[in-house]
């Protein structure tokens, strides 16, 4: 990772960063991209997080995750196309484990679109598939993509 990253915990204040950063991550062909009310909705909950990657101070990735009974879920990752290959998306999935380590979660779970570029990072990161959504996915081009299900467990350390 570059030494001029830095993560931190966001909230609704951050919303703006991440909405830049969602914008400039998430191709809308594939329909994805979650909207600012969405977000806000989520980080109301008890048990949700949001993290916050900066390089050189501009907003540069996030993470939107949450934790409920010992389970938990990362909902939304994202970092710009101009800051990948530089290990923020491993940092924030670190954090993102260490976070729910901290709220006592023993299983992470994420759904991800087939053919996402980011399955390699999670994969790398400890992730394996244990199910399928077909056609969940339905993009502005019509196309129907399925959503795979993958899980990390989290040993009590």
């Amino acid at each position: 990772m570059v030494a001029s990253v830095t993560i931190t915990a966001g909230s609704t204040a951050n919303l703006g960063a991440v909405m830049q950063v969602m914008a400039d991550s998430f191709d809308p062909t594939f329909g994805e991209a979650w909207t600012d009310p969405q977000c806000a909705g989520i980080l109301g909950m008890m048990g949700s997080w949001l993290l916050i990657a900066r390089a050189d101070g501009e907003p540069a990735g996030f993470a939107l995750s949450r934790a409920i009974a010992g389970e938990g879920e990362l909902l939304l990752i994202g970092v710009r196309p101009q800051h990948r290959q530089r290990g923020i998306g491993t940092a924030l999935l670190d954090r993102v484990v260490a976070e729910a380590r901290a709220l006592n979660v023993t299983a992470l779970h994420l759904e991800v679109r087939e053919g996402n570029p980011a399955i390699a990072l999670y994969e790398r990161n400890g992730f394996r598939q244990v199910g399928r959504r077909a056609g969940y996915y339905r993009g502005r081009d019509g196309i129907a993509r399925d959503a795979l299900t993958y899980k990390r467990n989290l040993p009590i350390i």
